[in-house]
């Protein structure tokens, strides 16, 4: 008898993943099918990667096309679409230089190796990163070590030394960590997996002069919040900071894997050849799908449709908020929103999933909403309906 791609996965692969228990198989638009052909309207995206939904038409020609010319191409050689690609980021960004992997992960990671490589050799002690209480900055060593969540870390201890940690919007705190000794400072300016919590003007105003002071760079960890989801192309662009190296991931490669780190002139220099390198990252396919995916967000006014419906999402979440009193707060900007619950929050994404709705649960008590950037008023009422019968039943 055929086992169950479930049963298949119990069997065969490792268990890292605590899944809920539906076989995606399909998508189109804002909207995902299971193999048992019901439909779900999709507010995780996932995860933050699919900021056009699925199977966008422009997307999927691109990858049909360049498919046929060239998937892969060592990056021993040149090919037509990383030196273009990296032209717009830094445009966009207000960097300089790019360099491409494949993940918002390992993007932290050659983020945390040019900042060493740019504080110079280790004797001279400038080898410290500061990051923030309650940050999430992927699971490899070492961006787990700047991830500042005991739950991730305690596992896998000791981590990468010379990290220290900042209690989240406390400058005073952060005085006291930022030394000469610090040659990073790193920061989501608004923190996803920590439950949607966003980086005060002040304590940003803060990183940024501190950074200056003591001759440290300033990482933007965009991966989530980056790249338009909370209206302008950076979270960042909100602050009157400039950072030093800015990270991307996520929704950059149209659904394929690709991350990009962004840096000033000066930073980029650090790294010479043979210093940093990757085999898959800034591949053709992806690049290729990367620029389309940009030239769609400019030519579709997708970024003035996360700011309006963003807008709307998070006043029916307010009006949600003064009928339920387990709400607890709403957060967020732009298509990157939450409601902090005065409960557990993952059995409301399970019974969200048995009503035909995809919600995303974490830091406990929080309901995380990360909707495709095409989403509209409709969809947002869709779910708005739903949180309201699940907030009124007994």
């Amino acid at each position: 008898m055929k086992q169950s791609p479930v049963e298949l996965e119990k069997k065969y692969l490792m268990q890292t993943y605590a899944r809920l228990p539906v076989v995606l198989e399909r998508g189109k638009g804002c909207w995902v099918w299971d193999t048992k052909g019901k439909k779900y309207l999709d507010f995780v995206s996932g995860l933050a990667v699919n900021a056009l939904g699925h199977a966008h038409p422009r997307i999927l020609k691109v990858i049909r096309e360049q498919a046929a010319k060239a998937i892969h191409l060592s990056n021993l050689y040149y090919h037509p679409y990383q030196g273009p690609l990296a032209v717009k980021l830094t445009k966009l960004t207000k960097m300089d230089r790019a360099f491409f992997c494949n993940s918002g992960t390992e993007a932290v990671e050659g983020a945390l190796k040019l900042a060493r490589a740019y504080a110079g050799n280790a004797s001279n002690g400038k080898f410290e990163v500061v990051a923030l209480d309650n940050s999430f900055h992927g699971r490899t060593m070492g961006a787990l070590s700047a991830t500042g969540q005991a739950k991730y870390r305690k596992d896998f201890e000791p981590m990468l030394p010379g990290v220290r940690f900042v209690k989240f919007n406390d400058w005073r705190d952060l005085e006291k960590k930022v030394t000469d000794k610090t040659c990073a400072i790193l920061v989501e300016p608004i923190q996803g997996e920590g439950g949607i919590q966003e980086i005060t003007q002040g304590f940003m105003r803060a990183v940024g002069h501190l950074a200056k002071k003591h001759k440290a760079l300033l990482i933007a960890d965009e991966i989530q919040c980056g790249m338009g989801r909370t209206g302008p192309f950076l979270a960042m662009h909100a602050y009157p900071v400039k950072p030093d190296i800015v990270l991307l991931a996520k929704p950059l490669g149209g659904g394929l894997p690709l991350g990009a780190i962004l840096a000033r002139e000066e930073v980029a220099a650090a790294f010479t050849p043979g210093m940093h390198g990757t085999t898959f990252g800034g591949g053709p396919l992806a690049c290729r799908v990367a620029m389309e995916f940009l030239d769609i967000l400019k030519e579709e006014k997708i970024l003035e449709n996360v700011r309006t419906v963003g807008k709307y999402f998070q006043g029916k979440l307010e009006a949600l908020k003064d009928k339920h009193a387990i709400i607890r707060e709403v957060r967020g900007r732009g298509l990157m929103q939450a409601i902090d619950l005065n409960a557990p929050s993952k059995p409301y994404v399970e019974r969200a999933l048995a009503k035909g709705v995809i919600l995303n649960s974490t830091h406990d008590t929080v309901l995380r909403f990360l909707p495709p950037f095409i989403v509209g008023k409709k969809e947002v009422d869709i779910v708005c309906k739903t949180l309201d019968e699940m907030f009124a039943e007994k």
